[in-house]
């Protein structure tokens, strides 16, 4: 549960800026050379050093809802197999024969206790071990014990299922989220439920990720979505390590300036991002609807890949339920496919232009700052 002390905190910030019109800032503004959104190699260091190294929050946890449940997927070009084996255990393997390397099964998921090759026919258990091999006996020996799917490092925890795309590393979730853990703990996101999942083509994954980290644009970009309730160019923002905290206040938090502190309910009128770096966005989840957006860089530098997910706290029963979480998510792809990737695309198209040698990031998009703050630590680390 969200903390109230807490919420109620973050709510007096937003009306104090919302009052004096300011905003939380960064020092000074932050020139971002175009080149980091153009260059092959720069792109390839951030997949293979970044993506391919921290823990990645591939699936949540409630689209593996029971034993025998999977999910298949392909992230990064690395095709994964996700699977809840009847210990109720989380396993994460590549979804590849080890036979010949074909697929086991295509992207989606679904429920099945054995995973049967569809070239050869080698069949495994939801623990990836090998259990049968087709026509054995003219065949020759196979060693089943050696022969498992290939595991990837996982860990199931804050709602999540946590990968490591580089087999055999070690996940240590608590160093790379620390005190953020308690953050995204009080989201209790492994008891919603998906009411939908759509896949977004979108720009590449900065110019994509960089309109979840700023309202900036609201006024401009949403006038017929998000702007008519949303407040524009106001953020509250909290970093945690790599990670965000994001606020932004709905109009009606004016409303609580006539109510007692003591009695204030401050979830209808605040907006919340949360980030996990560096491609996760976990949007408006301090009441009953929320959508987690997943942003995957593509094949190249000027594609990404966004699984966009609705959830919701209980699922929609009444006509009225329904009728709300439907408009609520239509509102949510138009606003990102139609309106900010969109722009996307436009922006990403003319970066090669010569118009602009560096990118300018205002004082007042402090969180886009930070986040590609640490984007160039991690590189610069890896060095």
């Amino acid at each position: 549960m969200i903390d109230h002390a807490q919420a109620v905190a973050l709510a007096q910030r937003a009306l104090a800026h919302l009052e004096a019109g300011t905003t939380d800032q960064a020092e000074d503004v932050l020139r971002v050379p175009v080149t980091e959104y153009l260059d092959p190699d720069r792109w390839r260091r951030e997949v293979d050093v970044v993506f391919k190294r921290v823990p990645l929050a591939l699936a949540l946890s409630v689209e593996l809802p029971g034993a025998g449940s999977y999910k298949a997927l392909d992230a990064l070009g690395t095709p994964v197999l996700l699977t809840r084996g009847q210990d109720g255990v989380v396993r994460a393997f590549l979804n590849v024969c080890r036979h010949r390397g074909a697929q086991l099964c295509p992207a989606g998921t679904g429920t099945r206790h054995r995973f049967r090759c569809p070239y050869h026919a080698w069949v495994y258990d939801d623990r990836g071990g090998l259990v049968a091999v087709h026509k054995p006996g003219t065949f020759g020996d196979v060693d089943t014990a050696e022969m498992g799917l290939r595991p990837l490092p996982v860990v199931e925890s804050l709602g999540f299922v946590w990968v490591c795309l580089t087999p055999g590393a070690a996940i240590d979730l608590d160093a790379w989220l620390g005190d953020y853990a308690r953050e995204l703990e009080r989201l209790e996101l492994d008891k919603w439920h998906v009411y939908e999942q759509r896949e977004l083509a979108g720009p590449g994954w900065k110019v994509a990720f960089d309109g979840y980290l700023e309202s900036y644009h609201i006024q401009a970009l949403h006038r017929t979505t998000f702007a008519p309730t949303s407040t524009s160019n106001l953020m509250v923002v909290d970093s945690f390590g790599p990670h965000q905290r994001i606020l932004y206040p709905v109009k009606s938090l004016r409303t609580l300036r006539d109510i007692p502190v003591e009695d204030w309910d401050p979830a209808p009128h605040c907006g919340t991002v949360y980030t996990v770096f560096p491609n996760v966005s976990i949007a408006g989840t301090w009441e009953g609807h929320g959508v987690v957006s997943q942003i995957m860089p593509g094949p190249g530098v000027d594609r990404s890949s966004t699984v966009q997910t609705i959830l919701t706290r209980v699922p929609p029963v009444t006509e009225e339920d329904r009728r709300y979480t439907a408009e609520f998510s239509e509102l949510v792809e138009r606003g990102v496919a139609d309106e900010d990737y969109r722009t996307g695309f436009d922006v990403q198209a003319a970066l090669s232009s010569g118009a602009n040698t560096h990118f300018l990031f205002g004082r007042n998009e402090l969180a886009l700052q930070h986040h590609h703050r640490w984007l160039d630590r991690l590189l610069a680390e890896a060095n």
